[in-house]
């Protein structure tokens, strides 16, 4: 509307620097917004590692730099750990693991030195509570958790 009216009242050549000059100025105000790189860092998220049918049915901070991801199957019965780096970098110590509660040997577990993520590890556990841990810089254990 206002465009209309700049139009109607300023006439021709004054009306088209004024709509080149709110047309650069609107331009360069979107890329300001998108050139500024964001400040804080996110979060690891789920990548979906586990597999299709694969729902994240909890999840442990790992300070500020990852987080470990218990998935569940109804379809399979099985839970699935990952664990997440908040960046991609150098290689570096990361551990998931799994086992049923109270089960001796039971343990699944991914540990090396990886740049984003370690796992999935995979267990049956339908009917039993399980303790899952991930490790990046920091360790995170839950134990008998999850039974069902």
């Amino acid at each position: 509307m206002r465009l209309k009216h700049i139009i109607k009242t300023a006439g021709g050549l004054r009306a088209k620097r004024r709509i080149a000059a709110m047309g650069t100025a609107g331009v360069l105000a979107c890329g300001a917004v998108i050139a500024v790189p964001g400040t804080a860092q996110a979060a690891a998220s789920y990548n979906g590692a586990c597999g299709a049918g694969y729902g994240v049915i909890d999840q442990m901070d790992l300070g500020a730099d990852g987080r470990v991801f218990l998935t569940y199957s109804s379809v399979t019965g099985n839970n699935c750990v990952v664990t997440m780096r908040n960046v991609v970098g150098p290689k570096e110590p990361m551990q998931a693991m799994i086992s049923i509660s109270g089960v001796p040997n039971s343990s699944v577990m991914d540990y090396g030195s990886y740049t984003s993520y370690a796992g999935p590890v995979y267990l049956y556990a339908r009917g039993s509570c399980v303790d899952w841990s991930g490790f990046f810089r920091l360790e995170r254990v839950r134990y008998n958790d999850h039974c069902g």
